[in-house]
């Protein structure tokens, strides 16, 4: 039997006398402290793989990632503690082509320059191992993941082991057969998979930074055309970088220094006397230089429709952030084309390499924010 109601009882009162929940909903609810902590420890393991890069291009500036012959994981934290073991790193390196065909000769003094920065860059190795175990360790035992984030997390770990094991795949392949440099192919494959990484962190972090509320209303506002534009960006510009990746394990760079002619022509001189032909898009120094340019051009005019297309969005931030993309990737041509002019400087090539992880990051939070648009008022726009 129902209950009577007074006559001027408020409808609905029983119902507003129920607890009202707290927060904004069960997806944002208990996750929102751990979304905050994870973004950081993601921030930190991007810049320490910023970082790698860039010790991995100067060690590859300085010819020294060959200097240490043995991949150890564990034992091969500690660098040698005497004089004895100096001299037995030492006497392992001279057994190589690199030491006989080109370095005879060196002293040990010199051997330890060259020595420290391959150590530096495989201990670097190490300790982002390390913050992503550590990180994930205490986030998964405390139960702070995020749904449906446990297996993204967990494929950066896995990557970023398969990294070390192609990276001594990579230094394996300069330790024998006359070579005196590790193969450009697993030169590309390495940093290739650096690249895909630290985009996968950037692209975490950025999602982190916003709530899943947020950007499940975001995406009723997705833009698919610029979607698409942005995905052609990416692919184009992961493409010059492992171009890129091989230019510098042929020395490509300190060739043809004339712009914008190769050697006084359209084209480098002998471009296709390897045979058979296709290894001389990949081995051919003269050949790799003008792919890499070409590619570049590319870029650079497919950035600009990407860009001239973005300013059609009604989201301001988004237009910013393809904006900021046509920016820099002119800034990018105009330091790769110094770069040849002087003959790849290692302080020149390095700003080369480390402005190309800015585009990089660039078009993938111009993408981003393509697919999960900010909310604006229509003052805003």
């Amino acid at each position: 039997m129902s209950k009577k109601r007074s006559l001027f009882e408020e409808v609905g009162a029983e119902k507003s006398a129920a607890p009202v929940p707290r927060g904004t909903g069960g997806i944002d609810a208990a996750p929102r402290g751990a979304r905050r902590a994870i973004r950081a420890w993601l921030i930190a393991l991007f810049a320490l793989v910023v970082i790698m890069i860039a010790v991995g291009g100067l060690t590859r500036l300085t010819d020294s990632g060959l200097s240490i012959t043995e991949w150890r994981p564990v034992t091969g934290a500690l660098p040698p503690l005497n004089a004895a073991d100096w001299q037995a790193e030492f006497e392992k390196y001279k057994n190589i082509p690199e030491y006989q065909l080109q370095n005879r000769g060196m002293s040990l003094q010199e051997f330890k320059v060259i020595y420290w920065w391959e150590w530096g860059h495989r201990q670097l190795g190490r300790l982002i191992g390390l913050v992503w175990a550590a990180g994930f360790g205490f986030f998964a035992l405390t139960r702070r993941i995020p749904p449906s984030w446990t297996g993204r997390l967990l494929a950066l770990g896995v990557l970023g082991g398969l990294q070390g094991a192609i990276g001594w795949w990579m230094v394996a392949s300069g330790l024998g057969d006359g070579r005196l440099d590790v193969a450009p192919y697993r030169l590309a494959t390495h940093l290739g998979l650096a690249f895909l990484i630290l985009g996968l962190i950037a692209w975490f972090a950025l999602q982190l930074g916003r709530s899943e509320r947020d950007l499940m209303q975001a995406r009723r506002a997705r833009e698919p055309g610029l979607m698409w534009l942005g995905n052609g960006l990416i692919a184009l510009a992961f493409l010059q970088i492992l171009i890129g990746a091989l230019v510098a394990g042929l020395d490509a760079g300190r060739n043809y220094v004339d712009w914008p002619l190769m050697a006084g022509g359209l084209t480098p001189p002998d471009m296709w006397q390897i045979k058979p032909a296709w290894r001389n898009l990949f081995e051919n120094d003269g050949t790799v230089q003008f792919l890499h340019r070409i590619a570049g051009y590319a870029l650079f005019l497919f950035g600009l429709f990407v860009w001239w297309r973005a300013k059609a969005s009604a989201h301001t931030a988004t237009r910013r952030a393809f904006d900021w993309v046509a920016v820099m990737i002119f800034g990018q041509v105009v330091l790769g084309i110094v770069t040849v002019m002087l003959s790849a400087p290692w302080h020149v090539a390095i700003l080369h390499q480390l402005t190309a992880v800015l585009v990089w990051v660039l078009i993938l939070r111009a993408r981003l924010l393509a697919q999960y648009p900010h909310a604006q008022s229509v003052r805003d726009r």
